[in-house]
């Protein structure tokens, strides 16, 4: 769909005619760009903090050195390597999942500490009971150590995601046409930078607003199987 914006609107004008726009630009890519990227990356901390669990080096090295990688340099720097780095390899890769791609790791990497620092601090006394009852230790993570754990990582992931919300803008650089891209183009054309900025600010915190109530209602509902 296209929207065309006139440069001589008046401020008001402008606002409500580029609302729209951007709310698209959210709902087909801001959102599913968050969607995604946080699923994939749930998974791949959950691999990488049970790695970072193993007792064997060969396994925790991969892991450990991805981790580092990742938290050690820009998520901007990320979404230009794989976007505009990887085609010098022959490598090329639409915007979308180029970004898709960045995100995944870059959630996959923070989360996985979160995800493991929460199977640390289940007790000890837990495996124990399990091991007593007969479970295997594949068993015990399933039944009883990953649900506990889940409850207590839900709050700093909960957090993450929101963030990721957020951090998606860095996709406008690499030519998705998200939110903040929308606002990028309708200023290019207005020249009405500040006020197109706020609106996209309000949209990005109106978002995070609702999915912080999300949150709330979730952490209480987690709540009500902590033993007081």
């Amino acid at each position: 769909m296209l929207y065309t914006i006139s440069a001589n609107m008046e401020g008001w004008e402008l606002f409500v005619n580029s609302l729209l726009p951007m709310i698209s630009g959210a709902i087909k890519y801001t959102i599913p760009l968050t969607l995604i990227s946080f699923v994939l990356g749930l998974l791949v901390a959950l691999l990488t903090a049970m790695m970072r669990l193993s007792k064997s080096a060969l396994i925790q090295a991969p892991a450990v050195i991805y981790v580092s990688a990742i938290r050690g340099t820009p998520l901007l720097v990320q979404l230009f390597i794989i976007f505009y780095g990887l085609p010098s390899l022959g490598l090329t890769i639409d915007p979308f999942p180029s970004a898709i791609i960045a995100f995944t790791l870059n959630v996959g990497a923070y989360a996985s500490e979160i995800i493991r620092a929460s199977i640390l601090s289940i007790s000890k006394g837990q495996w124990e009971a399990a091991f007593t009852i007969g479970m295997t230790k594949t068993t015990a993570l399933k039944r009883i150590i990953l649900p506990q754990a889940a409850r207590v990582s839900v709050p700093p992931l909960s957090n993450s995601f929101i963030s990721l919300v957020k951090d998606t803008s860095l996709a406008s650089l690499i030519l998705v046409a998200e939110l903040f891209r929308k606002a990028q183009e309708i200023a290019a054309r207005t020249y009405d930078f500040l006020l197109l900025y706020i609106e996209a600010a309000l949209i990005y915190w109106v978002i995070c607003f609702i999915l912080s109530l999300a949150q709330t209602a979730l952490e209480k509902r987690f709540d009500r199987y902590v033993a007081k």
